[in-house]
């Protein structure tokens, strides 16, 4: 404790005095250190009482000071460019789930609401591990383990950003979205914070916490979660495990000084670690096609995203061959690269949600892949045709629900050509209900035709009769 104080000092008087607070903490770490200058080794002593000359001719701080050092503190106690990365994937998942005019309006309030549920979470999980962090160097110099902020402050602020933005969330968008945060909110800090220092499973239940967030977004948009709101909660899950498996390896000294149980700790080799980055990286591969498939975006999407996940696994797969920190370092920063791309070609070719079945949608193509209970003739006949008019039965609605969404894919590289079922296309579900109007109308002109021809026919045939029957008058 005595030599990281006194490095700590060095190294706060080596950065020089700036408006983030070292000044300050140089000061109480000089203050800390006069006691004890017997303890502590002769450049410790010299970096502490350095640091309270700086200090003491600076003076005391101003009002304006004083309010960028609680910027400052606040901006560190709620992890401000972690909360900022998960407000972004709540407003993708937000103009995801939007129909083709997003709600510019909802869409801020579901951000402030993410926000501020994000920041009560990463203050309460600063709280919870004040000496854990006082003992990574990534961490140490946080407001709790300075001593610049108390746990009750910190407690405090927590509390007013939880109830604070649970409240928003269910006040401007739906109850939904609120339980999805307040669940959030209980279990980063309840569960995952503590599972921190017990188990390796902390990163499972992590990754977890940061699907969540895109949900959050599509159920403001839409009032509830289908189909599409899995596809990207599954690409945040399986991007988070590479990324964090990556930087578990790197930084493996600094979590074993901090007391966190994480897998690249019991895995001298590293293959370990690296298997599981590869494994999510496969995971994530097939996700585009799946969009694809449930129409919430445009073909071209399957493409980019299997492109640009491939690029994150062949570091993924170099990371497995060698696992060094360089090979592990590549991999990190190929996953910050890779979820912005990510999401944007998601969201430039995202389908607008007509609120159509896509579970039943699903199931419908998993049948045309053979991988259900086979179709029936009739529902054949329905699909190549492009029935939409449906029945009166509940059967014939669904089938005319299913044949109005467009779920056209050009065959994949990886996957093959596909079905003739999965080729009907319309470019919007309008443009397919005027085909399936002009469909029925034209149905019915035959329809008429031939009731048409059946009753001429019917008149001709009548007609010799009636002139048998008629009495002949002769002249």
């Amino acid at each position: 404790m005595r030599r990281q104080l006194g490095l700590l000092c060095k190294q706060l008087v080596a950065e020089g005095p700036s408006t983030s607070g070292r000044g300050e903490l140089a000061a109480w770490g000089a203050a800390l250190g006069r006691p004890q200058q017997r303890w502590l080794s002769a450049d410790a002593a010299e970096a502490a009482a350095a640091a309270a000359g700086s200090a003491t001719r600076r003076g005391r701080p101003t009002g304006l000071r004083r309010l960028k050092l609680a910027y400052q503190n606040y901006k560190q106690l709620s992890k401000m460019r972690l909360s900022l990365l998960v407000v972004a994937t709540s407003a993708a998942g937000y103009a995801a789930g939007s129909s083709e005019r997003i709600d510019w309006a909802g869409l801020g309030w579901t951000s402030l609401g993410t926000m501020l549920a994000s920041s009560s979470a990463n203050a309460l999980n600063q709280v919870y591990e004040k000496v854990n962090d006082g003992l990574m160097k990534r961490t140490m110099n946080r407001p709790l383990p300075t001593g610049r902020m108390s746990r009750a402050h910190a407690l405090a602020f927590a509390a007013i950003a939880g109830v604070g933005g649970v409240w928003l969330l269910a006040e401007k968008t739906n109850l939904t979205t609120a339980a999805l945060g307040a669940a959030n909110i209980a279990l980063y800090a309840g569960v995952y914070t503590p599972l921190k220092q017990i188990s390796i499973i902390n990163t499972w239940v992590g990754a977890v916490v940061g699907a969540v967030p895109p949900l959050m977004g599509w159920a403001a948009a839409t009032g509830g979660l289908d189909a599409g709101a899995a596809i990207l909660g599954a690409g945040l899950y399986f991007w988070q495990m590479p990324h964090f498996m990556a930087l578990a390896w790197m930084c493996k000294a600094d979590y074993a000084a901090g007391g966190y149980r994480m897998l690249s700790l019991i895995d001298a080799t590293g293959r370990r670690t690296a298997a599981c980055a590869l494994r999510n990286c496969v995971y994530l591969l097939p996700l585009g096609a799946l969009a694809t498939w449930l129409g919430v975006t445009t073909p071209y999407f399957a493409y980019e995203s299997a492109f640009i996940t491939g690029g994150m696994m062949l570091t993924a797969a170099k990371f497995y061959g060698n696992p060094t920190v360089p090979n592990a370092r590549l991999l990190f920063r190929a996953s910050l690269l890779h979820l912005p791309i990510f999401m944007a070609a998601f969201l430039l070719h995202r389908q607008p949600n007509t609120g159509e079945d896509r579970a039943a949608l699903l199931a419908h193509n998993a049948r045309l892949l053979g991988l259900g209970a086979p179709l029936t003739e009739e529902e054949r006949e329905q699909q190549q045709l492009g029935w939409a008019a449906g029945s009166g039965d509940a059967e014939g609605a669904a089938a005319g629900a299913l044949a109005r969404v467009r779920f056209s894919l050009p065959p994949l590289p990886f996957l093959g050509p596909l079905p003739l079922g999965l080729q009907l296309s319309c470019p919007s579900k309008a443009a397919c209900e005027e085909g399936s109007e002009q469909q029925q109308g034209s149905a019915n002109g035959e329809a008429d035709e031939a009731d048409g021809g059946k009753q001429q026919k019917e008149q001709q045939q009548q007609q010799p009769n009636s002139t048998a029957a008629a009495p002949v008058v002769k002249t």
